[in-house]
């Protein structure tokens, strides 16, 4: 091995707590170390045992990412001799750190939307932080590189009330929030949210006609939820507005289905619950049960003959997020919300 060859993997770094593919974190380290000039036409590469070896990756990795490289003529090989940089004119690519608060289906169809809006704009790396808040300061105390960008959905079960001196941690100049807005972090800087009191509130008005056969409306909200309390907000508005009987329920598990509800579920695992229930007391749904659960996915429009959903605009937020970027916009939008009446209520 080369002093130059041992000299740059000294600077390769890879993110034990990244969701981005190890190979991709060593391809966007290469092409950064290609437009800062570390490395120069015709230099050779670290061998893919070396760079294997020195990183603690499998050689699979190591080749894969060197397969994509040369994919994007970035570099080229010689038999016998090894990879070597092929060009260094390389556009320059806005880099953008996302923080999904978790893994759900509607949070990767935001991801979809937005990656492929941006395109080759730029170099996206996803963490995932499981609503945790902890952890989250955890991840930015231990990124390997600076970002144009840092993309955070803050959603978080406990310590909502010190949330705002972590996002504190990422530049103004650089953060941008989606899904929900803090109003405590300071700074012009662009956001995508969801207005959670008023969006539940419009939607049930949307459906206050075929929610008048139910004589309860009942909203299934958990107690340690990652949801806006807000939701609730909206939900009592309603319910107050239009005269229906309603409750709050914390704990599903301890909930008697009476015929003549409607339930509005919050929870992803908690709809498998509801459903559960109400089969076993062998009731019709949108008969004798209604149930709407939040957020559209696409399973949904065909489970039980469709059932009723209120979400957001998943794929517009991925999209209006990812030209605020390209655009160097600093506005914050408020995203879409639509209700989907089906055979459920």
């Amino acid at each position: 091995m080369t002093n130059s060859t041992a000299q740059f993997l000294m600077t390769l770094e890879i993110s034990d707590f990244s969701a981005t593919p190890k190979y991709l974190q060593l391809a966007n380290t290469i092409i950064d170390a290609v437009k800062n000039e570390r490395l120069k036409k015709s230099e050779m590469l670290p061998s893919i045992n070396e760079s294997s070896a020195y990183l603690e990756i499998s050689r699979d990795t190591v080749e894969k990412a060197y397969r994509y490289l040369k994919k994007h003529e970035i570099i080229a090989s010689n038999p016998g001799k090894g990879y070597y940089v092929n060009k260094t004119d390389i556009q320059s690519k806005c880099k953008i750190a996302l923080f999904l608060n978790k893994l759900s289906v509607h949070k990767k169809i935001v991801y979809d939307s937005f990656a492929k809006e941006l395109g080759d704009f730029a170099d996206l790396d996803l963490f995932v932080y499981n609503s945790d808040l902890s952890y989250l300061k955890n991840l930015l105390s231990n990124l390997t590189k600076t970002y144009d960008y840092y993309v955070l959905f803050p959603h978080f079960r406990e310590g909502r009330d010190k949330a705002p001196d972590i996002i504190r941690r990422i530049p103004s100049d650089k953060l941008m929030l989606l899904g929900r807005f803090v109003d405590d972090v300071p700074g012009d800087f662009p956001a995508v949210y969801e207005n959670y009191e008023q969006d539940i509130y419009l939607a049930l008005e949307k459906a206050s006609e075929v929610l008048s056969k139910y004589k309860m409306i009942k909203l299934v909200f958990p107690d340690h939820s990652d949801f806006p309390k807000a939701i609730i907000k909206g939900f009592y508005k309603f319910c107050q507005q239009y005269a229906f009987d309603h409750e709050l329920v914390s704990e599903l598990n301890k909930e008697k289905v009476v015929i003549g509800t409607c339930y509005i579920n919050i929870i992803e695992d908690d709809l498998v619950k509801l459903l559960n229930k109400i089969q076993q007391k062998n009731l019709v749904i949108g008969k004798d049960i209604g149930v709407i659960s939040y957020n559209e996915t696409p399973l949904k429009k065909f489970i039980l003959n469709g059932i009723t959903t209120i979400s957001t605009d998943f794929e517009t937020m991925g999209r209006m997020a990812a030209n605020l970027i390209k655009n160097n916009s600093k506005d914050r939008l408020e995203v879409p919300f639509n209700i989907k009446i089906r055979a459920s209520i």
